[in-house]
């Protein structure tokens, strides 16, 4: 009202300063006449008696719908003030041709036409792509409402689905080549699509923020907002100040530089699926975004615990594992001798603070993405991984040659002479006059290897053979990265026991017998008696006599000889035997090294830790495929053993199988008469047999599982 008051106001002052109108007052009807405007050449009144809607009812499987335009609705559009021939300019008449061409938005919207026309959807209109979105196709026709009212096509929370009408076409995606299958599905569950729909941030980006309104181009058009020289600018219009950061970084600068090649947001973040940056799938992902440009570094990268930990996927990953830029930094990546980067040799000890508290100047020479094939930037690591290599491949080609022989032998034996081996198996079974081979306390000790070796290598293996499906599954199975390496670590304390209580238990053994070291006529302690200790064949030290079994065994191979009767130990079981203190030697120390890397680093370089990784994963490999092979069949697959050697179960051995392979130890106990001394005379074996096959076949069956998916992850790897 006050706004009608002031415009009257005004009026009448204006009227007061004008001079009294001309006499004449025929002259101004004429001009009064010029400026009536016309009525329109066809009413809307006319247009509606052919075009008003009608409610067709449901029929042949097609829902009720409206056919026509909805006069009610036209009116409250933002066009309900015009009449039908202001758009619809070709029509001169209510008696038109039923084809026409379409509404002429241009008249009133020259600028957005023109925009349009060199939009990649007005182009592909010129182009006779018939089925490119039009004016109407966003905005609708006749029930077109403001830009900002809500229920508005082009209103920012139903862009998606306005989009999506074709861009989620696959028909149409095919095409045209419009983009992926469901794209605005993708984008409704991103961070953005969440922040404008479930959250309501109108300031979320939806489609047109991103991909512009009437001017969308093609992403290699150099004036698209989605071009990759553009992105970091269109991302930037929200993300104030990253584009700062970002432009100034190693990768801002490649752009600005020209080369393509230098990765934008849409590079690390996608387009239309950008998730929250701290989730556990992102960080995942982070990596193969990195790899993308850094193949080299990223495969290196993977054979680090963070990298395996990472690609094995489990959900904790993202708070235990370092990804890429968490070392690397996030928009502010810079050269390594840049004073700005995280890695700079006055930043770095901050950097690895970040995941380990205390670590000093010698933690960060660790190397995470060092090349064991690459000789003259890793030297140490090289001849490791090398000698690490010789081993696996001597030890491996020796026992399978030596395990092929027996079994070949064996068989020809069994299928020559079955009855003697069927006897002398049989009659092991039965035979009640038995002998103490393994004493309660060894057993125990064995029992405790077994379980805490299959749960190193149940836990351990997984890591190593990161790329296969079991390895996930069996993470997966266990919980997490977290769990298995927790199990890992109790299951190194209870290795680390068994061998110590073994220790102990050969130094008592040791000092009880120490009067043994003794010259009986002098009373001196002589090195002949050492050694004769030493090299006892009680001992488990290998000695000459192993050499000539060894060369007989061989020879027995072949049918060369006769087969070698043996003592207490085997030579096979002599090996076995410091193979144990080998391993827990090598594997030990560096599983050590690797659990408490900052420990280790005091005072030694960070390389080590490379080192021990390479030795660490390698002895284990050689562990595992010996045990669960060679040594399986040494001592339970053999023809004579087949399918268990209880004895580990038992600790006994019977006179029948010591004089069938045993002879040497039966006669010596013989001369000795000490053979009533490790004659068993009762035990509770027979109740507790049952129970112990069962654990033995489970272990068995453990161990055999674990060497198939071992050789085929090998054999997979060999294959890429």
């Amino acid at each position: 009202m006050a706004g009608v008051i002031l415009i009257g106001a005004a009026a009448a002052l204006t009227a007061a300063d004008t001079p009294p109108p001309s006499p004449e007052p025929a002259a101004v009807a004429p001009a009064a006449a010029e400026i009536t405007p016309p009525g329109p050449v066809v009413a809307n009144t006319d247009c509606m008696d052919c075009h008003e809607a009608e409610l067709i009812p449901a029929a042949n499987g097609k829902p009720e719908h409206w056919d026509g335009i909805r006069a009610e609705l036209f009116t409250r559009s933002v066009h309900g003030g015009l009449n039908c021939i202001d758009c619809h300019a070709s029509i001169t008449s209510a008696d038109h041709p039923a084809e026409l061409p379409p509404a002429q938005c241009a008249s009133c919207h020259q600028d957005e036409v023109a925009q349009y026309a060199t939009s990649i959807h007005g182009m592909s209109h010129q182009m006779g792509a018939s089925e490119a979105a039009s004016c109407a196709s966003c905005h609708g026709t006749h029930d077109m409402v403001p830009v900002k009212q809500f229920d508005s096509r082009v209103f920012k929370l139903n862009l998606p689905k306005t989009c999506g009408t074709c861009h989620d076409n696959e028909t149409l995606a095919k095409n045209y080549r419009i983009g992926t299958k469901e794209i605005s599905g993708h984008y409704l569950d991103s961070i953005h699509g969440r922040a404008l729909t479930q959250m309501g941030l109108i300031v979320a980006p939806s489609c047109n923020d991103c991909h512009g309104v009437h001017d969308i181009k093609r992403s290699v058009d150099r004036d698209s907002r989605s071009n990759h020289a553009n992105i970091a600018t269109t991302c930037g219009t929200c993300h104030l100040g990253i584009e700062e950061i970002y432009d100034a970084s190693v990768h801002g600068q490649l752009l600005t530089q020209g080369d393509q090649k230098g990765p934008v947001c849409t590079d690390c973040h996608t387009a239309h699926d950008i998730e929250k940056p701290t989730t556990a799938h992102f960080k995942a992902n982070s990596d193969v975004s990195c790899g993308k440009c850094h193949e080299d570094r990223l495969e290196h990268y993977r054979e680090t615990y963070h990298g395996k930990a990472m690609a094995l996927g489990q959900p904790n990953v993202a708070s235990d594992v370092a990804a890429c830029y968490d070392c690397h930094g996030h928009h502010d990546v810079f050269p390594v001798h840049d004073e700005r980067s995280r890695l700079h040799k006055d930043k770095i000890v901050e950097t690895c603070q970040q995941c380990h508290p205390g670590a000093n100047e010698r933690f960060t020479e660790y190397q995470p993405h060092a090349n064991p094939l690459d000789a003259e930037n890793y030297p140490t690591l090289n001849k490791v991984f090398w000698f690490m290599t010789t081993l696996l491949v001597s030890v491996f080609t020796f026992f399978a040659l030596h395990t092929i022989l027996w079994l070949v032998r064996s068989i020809y034996l069994f299928l020559h002479d079955s009855k003697t081996f069927r006897e002398a198996k049989t009659q092991a079974h039965v035979d009640d006059d038995v002998f103490t081979r393994f004493t309660p306390f060894e057993r125990f000790l064995h029992l405790m290897m077994v379980t805490s070796f299959l749960a190193l290598v149940i836990t351990g293996m997984p890591l190593k053979f990161y790329y296969t499906d079991w390895a996930h599954t069996m993470f997966r199975l266990l919980g997490s990265a977290e769990v298995a390496r927790t199990l890992h670590h109790y299951a190194a304390v209870v290795t680390f026991a068994y061998f110590i209580l073994h220790l102990m238990a050969l130094l008592h053994g040791f000092w009880r017998n120490r009067g043994n070291l003794r010259d009986p006529a002098t009373g001196r302690i002589t090195l002949r008696r050492i050694w004769g200790i030493i090299f006892h064949p009680d001992s488990m030290v290998p000695s000459l006599q192993d050499w000539r079994d060894f060369v007989a065994h061989n020879k027995w191979f072949f049918g060369k000889g006769p087969k070698p009767q043996f003592d207490r130990w085997t030579y096979w079981e002599r090996f076995d035997y410091f193979a144990v203190f080998w391993g827990v030697a090598i594997i030990g120390f560096s599983g050590l090294i690797l659990w408490f890397p900052k420990f280790f680093t005091l005072f030694m370089p960070g390389w080590i830790i490379n080192i021990a990784m390479v030795v660490h994963s390698d002895e284990a490999l050689l562990a595992a495929g010996f045990i669960f092979s060679f040594h399986f069949f040494n001592t339970h697959f053999r023809i004579e053993k087949f399918p268990m050697d209880t004895v580990i179960f038992s600790g006994r051995i019977s006179k029948t199988e010591m004089l069938h392979e045993r002879r040497r130890w039966y006669d010596r106990l013989l001369a000795a008469g000490k053979l009533d001394v490790y004659r068993i005379k009762a035990d509770d074996w027979e109740g507790r047999k049952n129970i112990a096959k069962a654990f033995g076949f489970l272990f068995f069956g453990t161990g055999l599982v674990l060497l198939a998916l071992i050789i085929y992850a090998m054999v997979s790897r060999l294959g890429h």
